[in-house]
């Protein structure tokens, strides 16, 4: 029955989309600063609402809310058009809402447990996310891309995604031998998001300073120049001191709730949420003024202070905060793409888009998986069930986006990044708890 109602929601979608522009239109002639507000209020009545719609639609479904979310923004292009223009608009609201869900990827992961799988973990969101990368690009140049082009999608689509692993991974539960691989596949995603964010960034300065990236071999050779190596160490060293400072930030206010407020009320409880929410936003720009990453100083704030696991005092909050960033943030980044993104674009790239989704599941990921755990213990039963943990979602749908603000005349970035997004939302989830229990690793199998 949700079927037809998905169907419905589309055509509703569509419906208002062609009637979207005469109401824009007459928004638009509100004198002053009532245009401006009209059509921000409408543009956040239209993600709030349809990303609620997809939510609820999705229940009982093979297809992820995000999925959902994400082809209704595109079919509300015409309608999102006031966001299109003001660029920094959603740059500045993905970046901020990212670095929320990355500390809140930070918190889902157990410290103790982090530090046991350390190890195998930076090699395959290091190591592993360099292999994607190099395996991804000449594929894509020989499917057509232009340099350009394929340098930047290979470096965004290389990151996974915390926002559709954690409820996935929920479903599964793991016999003992083989618990470590949600927390691997949780840590995976969020350390590899922010080396996503530092490696796209990283592209970003080449192409910008003129330096080919036509092949491999140039490519290969503008990244390992000593300017480049010396830029990557910074946002990495610097992102760790800012994760470090935000999280003594968050002790600091934790040992005074502990002192001052040994029973916390209704009203304290929502200040404690502002001081959550704010953290990664606050660490996040600590992090950008002293030249770090700030992707990787909010995940290491989140893990270091692992509110979730620790703390039963901030329990509410974060449960509070979760449902907050299920029903608004998430959304929000998925039907960005709506603006940037139209039906007809979606449908010019959509054998490219396909292409590119399936080199990147069936070739990439298992190589890179296969190659980076190579040195470490994890046994080919692990390594098999890693290689279907590959979604891409709100961190590389975000990285897209400011992307996409300095290289506009790139104009096939967001729809190869919103088809690689919908082809990995909608096949990995789907598959995951089949194929645990197809390699039986899951609880009541013998192992």
């Amino acid at each position: 029955m949700n079927y037809a109602k998905i169907v419905g929601l589309f055509v509703g979608a569509f419906l208002l989309n062609m009637v979207a522009p005469q109401i824009l239109e007459h928004l638009a002639h509100l004198p002053g600063a009532e245009a401006a507000i009209a059509q921000t209020l409408w543009c956040m009545g239209l993600f709030l609402m349809f990303g609620w719609a997809c939510s609820k639609l999705a229940e009982g479904t093979v297809f992820p809310n995000f999925t959902l979310q994400l082809l209704v923004g595109i079919i509300l292009h015409d309608a999102l058009a006031p966001i299109a223009p003001q660029i920094m608009i959603p740059v500045v609201v993905c970046t901020a809402l990212a670095a929320i869900i990355l500390k809140g990827g930070g918190d889902e992961v157990e410290r103790l447990d982090f530090v046991k799988i350390a190890y195998p973990l930076i090699m395959l969101a290091v190591i592993g996310y360099l292999i994607t990368f190099f395996v991804m690009f000449p594929l894509m140049l020989l499917l057509g891309l232009d340099g350009k082009t394929a340098a930047l999608l290979a470096a965004i689509i290389g990151s996974t995604d915390p926002a559709a692993l954690i409820p996935t991974l929920k479903k599964v539960v793991f016999q003992d031998r083989y618990k470590r691989l949600a927390g691997m596949s949780i840590a995976e995603s969020a350390v590899n998001d922010a080396v996503g964010a530092i490696f796209v960034g990283a592209v970003a300065v080449m192409i910008l300073a003129g330096t080919s990236v036509d092949t491999t071999a140039s490519l290969t050779s503008g990244l390992a120049s000593a300017e480049n190596m010396m830029n990557l160490g910074r946002q990495f060293l610097f992102g760790t001191v800012a994760g470090v400072i935000g999280w003594a930030g968050m002790y600091s206010y934790e040992k005074y709730k502990s002192t001052h407020h040994q029973n916390t009320g209704d009203a304290e409880s929502a200040y404690d949420f502002g001081v959550v929410l704010a953290v990664p936003l606050v660490t996040f720009v600590l992090a950008q003024a002293i030249h770090g990453n700030g992707f990787l100083a909010a995940f290491i704030a989140g893990l270091l202070a692992n509110y979730n696991h620790n703390n039963h005092a901030f329990q509410k909050t974060l449960h509070t905060m979760e449902i907050k960033i299920e029903s608004i943030s998430k959304p929000i980044i998925f039907m960005m793409v709506g603006p940037f993104v139209s039906l007809g674009d979606l449908a010019d790239t959509a054998v490219m888009g396909f292409l590119i989704s399936v080199l990147f599941m069936v070739v990439a990921r298992p190589v890179a998986v296969m190659v980076s755990l190579l040195p470490t213990n994890f046994n080919m039963k692990e390594k098999l069930f890693l290689t279907v943990v590959r979604e891409t979602g709100v961190i590389p749908v975000s990285l897209a986006v400011i992307t996409v603000a300095q290289f506009p005349e790139l104009t096939l970035l967001m729809p190869l990044t919103a088809w690689v997004v919908i082809w990995t939302l909608t096949i990995l989830p789907a598959i995951t708890p089949w194929w645990a229990k197809k390699l039986a690793i899951v609880e009541g199998q013998p192992a």
